[in-house]
């Protein structure tokens, strides 16, 4: 974070005037709603309008990779963020947010922490993950996978043969203005059990509140490490959102959208 404030007092020192420009954020989509309110609260504490876009975190590194004009980039995960890092297209990678992945289920069908492999494994349970390397989601769900296999021989190969990659990729089927993949592809009845981020709770349980969210067992569990970083050649405006992000007021509104904000004191 030393290196981002360094970036932003140099950017700051050599920019115009900040109050005509907008800001261009990408972020995973996971981030939507608390990103929004961000956005919102930075523009209210006097910054610039925020022009906001949302997409699997894997499809923007590629996009910027290949020329799509960003200026901030927010990541599901760390690993997309370094990689334009490291290719000379963005500065200083900053873990802003965790996450971890749950279980969300149909209702009708019993699941708890404790039989959730069981139920995972079951061939007549349609079990639905985003889509690896283009949707971290869908990478941190083969994580889940990978350590089912330290519990039961065999179940790595076939979790991974019978996952449903539903969402978060490039040809995925396009899900309502306004509404949660996860909850969306379970009410169609395209997956009865998905893995994804547990702060997904909050908006599935508005829009279908009969689908359950399930904790994965300790032997399971995976987490989510969230990346921020500001492109090469960003207004020093962008810098300024970065840092907004990682402030204690935008740490609030993420750990009010149940993420652990790591720039919050513990309690």
């Amino acid at each position: 974070m030393r290196t981002l404030i360094i970036a932003a007092v140099l950017a700051l020192s050599t920019g115009s005037a900040l109050a005509q420009e907008t800001v261009l954020l990408h972020a995973a989509g996971s981030l939507r709603g608390a990103l929004t309110e961000v956005s919102s609260a930075f523009v209210a504490a006097g910054g610039p309008k925020v022009t906001q876009v949302y997409r699997p975190s894997g499809l923007i590194r590629e996009a910027i990779a290949g020329g799509e004009r960003a200026e901030v980039f927010a990541s599901a995960n760390m690993t997309h963020p370094q990689a334009l890092a490291s290719a000379g297209k963005a500065g200083p990678v900053v873990l802003f947010a965790r996450n971890a992945l749950c279980a969300f289920v149909r209702p009708g069908i019993e699941v708890s922490p404790a039989t959730l492999l069981d139920r995972m494994l079951d061939p007549a349970i349609k079990l639905g993950t985003s889509t690896p390397r283009a949707d971290p989601a869908g990478d941190y769900a083969y994580q889940v996978f990978a350590r089912a296999e330290a519990v039961r021989a065999g179940a790595r190969a076939a979790l991974e043969a019978k996952a449903l990659q539903l969402t978060g990729g490039p040809t995925s089927a396009p899900v309502p203005a306004g509404r949660n993949a996860y909850g969306h592809v379970l009410a169609e009845g395209k997956a009865d059990l998905f893995l994804a981020y547990c702060t997904n709770a909050g908006p599935i349980g508005r829009e279908q509140p009969g689908i359950r969210m399930v904790h994965l067992p300790e032997t399971l569990a995976v987490g989510a490490d969230y990346g921020i970083t500001v492109i090469a050649s960003a207004s020093p405006a962008a810098y300024r959102l970065a840092l907004f992000v990682l402030s204690p007021p935008g740490q609030q509104i993420l750990a009010r959208h149940g993420f652990v904000a790591p720039g919050l004191p513990k309690e």
